[in-house]
């Protein structure tokens, strides 16, 4: 008996006691547990990147609504700057008219008074020279009627 029966009869033996103890059936099931479980995890890792997809998508689609809520403002912040401007100019354009007529019908009284006050001066020299004329020339009696005559005609032509 050599050595390499002795090696043999060893093999075996230790080959019996592995199949006896069940060891390939424990390793097997062991890789299968291991297999199962990164089946598992794959499993997971898919639903968990669907999740991902859908939340991705979720977000793009509420960040576009949220670019389009966006413009949407803006356009309505344009118009409504522009309604409010065209109002301003209008409002302004309305409040330079009044103050211009305002300012027409104040410079129209002041010549109405202007002409007023000259036309009464004109009379009331007028009167005078015709009552120093007519004083110097005319008696006292006849120089009140000639007066009174003359201002009658003077108010007869003002009115």
């Amino acid at each position: 008996m050599d050595a390499t029966f002795w090696a043999t009869v060893g093999l075996v033996i230790f080959l019996a006691i592995v199949v006896y103890l069940k060891v390939p059936g424990m390793i097997a099931g062991q890789l299968d547990s291991r297999a199962d479980k990164i089946r598992d995890e794959l499993e997971e890792a898919r639903k968990l990147r669907e999740e991902a997809q859908q939340l991705l998508a979720e977000y793009q689609r509420k960040r576009k609504e949220s670019e389009a809520e966006a413009a949407s403002i803006v356009d309505a912040a344009k118009r409504e700057a522009k309604i409010l401007a065209a109002d301003a100019k209008t409002k302004t354009e309305e409040y330079v008219a009044r103050r211009t007529a305002f300012a027409e019908q104040k410079i129209a009284q002041a010549e109405r008074d202007a002409i007023a006050e000259v036309r009464g001066r004109a009379v009331d020299i007028a009167i005078e020279a015709a009552r120093k004329v007519l004083g110097d020339k005319v008696d006292a009696k006849a120089a009140g009627q000639l007066f009174q005559a003359s201002v009658d005609a003077v108010k007869t032509k003002l009115n």
